[in-house]
């Protein structure tokens, strides 16, 4: 219970970090660390090769995949909002804050409407066992995925390209 605690505040500490920097990229190496911490968790629950593929695929290639843009786009530092359009969306965001954290509050201090996880069923998380479930249940959303981040490259590409023209 103590390794989950100072974990989630490392995690909560992690995504403020990342949601108030100012420069992209350092947002960015605050979600990697993030993520990380989040991989340490579900060290935790007994999930290697879950946390792995955490590490290996959001850590690594998502991140990569996000500097590339902040650097293509030249976006590192985050401007401020002009106007005053942003006052309503501070209200909104604290609002909806509050609601969240009063229902996670409300969940955490229930206590025996939660199913203790020793009283849960053995789940299979072999390597194995993850990929069966993947393609033989969840083909089209997989699919639809890769298409979604090929799209998205392409999309960078060709902002690029246009962007170059427009200099020239």
């Amino acid at each position: 219970m103590v390794l989950f605690i100072i974990l989630a505040i490392s995690a909560v500490a992690a995504a403020l970090g990342m949601l108030f920097s100012r420069n992209a990229v350092h947002s960015a190496l605050f979600l990697v660390l993030n993520f990380a911490i989040v991989a340490a968790l579900y060290l935790t629950l007994n999930a290697p090769f879950i946390a792995m593929v955490q590490i290996t695929v959001y850590a690594g290639a998502i991140i990569v995949l996000f500097l590339f843009v902040i650097m293509l786009l030249g976006a590192e530092q985050l401007r401020g909002v002009a106007g005053d359009g942003g006052v309503w969306q501070r209200w909104l965001a604290g609002g909806l804050t509050a609601v969240l954290l009063i229902s996670f509050a409300s969940i955490l201090f229930q206590g025996n409407a939660i199913t203790p996880a020793s009283a849960a069923g053995v789940i299979d998380t072999s390597p194995a066992a993850l990929g069966l479930r993947l393609f033989e249940a969840y083909v089209f959303p997989f699919e639809v995925t890769g298409v979604l981040l090929l799209a998205a490259i392409i999309g960078v590409v060709v902002l690029s390209i246009s962007k170059k023209r427009g200099q020239q």
